[in-house]
């Protein structure tokens, strides 16, 4: 009797740990797939540097980044995104690269212009290109969907970012590591040294190679934060150009720093875990 009580206790307790485990992986896949990607932070930073003039005190710059497009972000969720950013009333936009997963296989053109025309940013909207930007056509569609939209496309170069007391600093954008050609040498010919100077490079690993130049500050995406993270491991998968600064702000050298935004979208897997959507909003401070 006792013999067929313990059997029965043991397929009892195996049958609920089969349940167990089973709604664990049902739960834990519904918030990675449909949770998490769609819970954006908003980030903040002070950026604070003695090169920044006092009239520029309060600047706000917005990033976003890696939206991938047609790959489990469509454009309703980049209406979402354009509200966000224009209820935080920047100064100025970045976009840091990788708009559409596949250039090949998306068309709604006509809907993404529309909504990213909608940004407002008095003094510009800047981008650079990420890596699902170029290849084959994709490069020129990409310029041209970004310039439709108001945004000016750096592509190794810089601009001086002016106000009205004539008080500037530079911003500056680099191509495309993986499938670009990234040229620090033409992007800071001749800029002045004492000048603020703000990189856009998708490729946070850049940084490397950047702190060589007269740059103070560096803004990227691509990595995703590793999309996917446990506590005490960290991310699973980094991509190249994007193993060494994966989230967050990092110092590099005395004088400068790289902030790696976790981007919007996914690319390969829909999920997300510990590692939020995000945009960010740099407040420029004077010392």
């Amino acid at each position: 009797m006792n013999k067929k009580i313990s059997r029965r206790r043991f397929l009892k307790k195996s049958a609920l740990s089969i349940a167990t485990l089973l709604i664990g992986s049902i739960s834990t896949h519904i918030y990675m797939n449909r949770i998490e990607p769609n819970w954006i932070e908003t980030v903040r930073i002070d950026l604070t540097h003695p090169f920044i003039p006092d009239s520029f005190h309060g600047l706000k710059i917005i990033q976003f980044s890696d939206t991938h497009l047609g790959f489990h972000f469509d454009v309703q969720q980049l209406e979402k995104v354009v509200k966000i950013i224009s209820n935080e009333n920047p100064d100025l936009i970045v976009f840091s690269g990788d708009l559409v997963d596949n250039l090949l296989s998306f068309f709604q053109w006509d809907e993404t212009i529309r909504l990213l025309h909608q940004l407002n940013a008095p003094m510009g909207k800047f981008a650079v290109y990420g890596n699902h930007d170029h290849g084959g056509w994709g490069s020129n569609k990409y310029k041209q969907l970004m310039e439709s939209s108001g945004f000016a496309i750096l592509q190794n170069e810089a601009v001086s970012i002016k106000n009205d007391t004539g008080d500037q600093f530079t911003l500056a954008g680099v191509d495309d590591a993986m499938l670009g050609k990234p040229d620090f040498e033409k992007t800071f010919i001749d800029l002045p040294k004492d000048t603020f100077t703000l990189l856009i490079s998708h490729a946070p690993d850049l940084a490397d190679e950047a702190a060589n130049f007269p740059v103070h500050f560096q803004l990227s995406g691509h990595s995703h934060g590793g999309q996917v993270q446990f506590p005490f491991i960290g991310p699973l998968i980094t991509p190249p150009y994007g193993n060494k600064y994966v989230e967050g702000l990092y110092t590099v050298t005395e004088n400068f720093s790289v902030y790696v935004n976790r981007g919007l979208g996914t690319t390969r897997l829909p999920y997300r875990l510990f590692s939020r959507p995000e945009i960010t909003a740099f407040t420029l401070k004077s010392v």
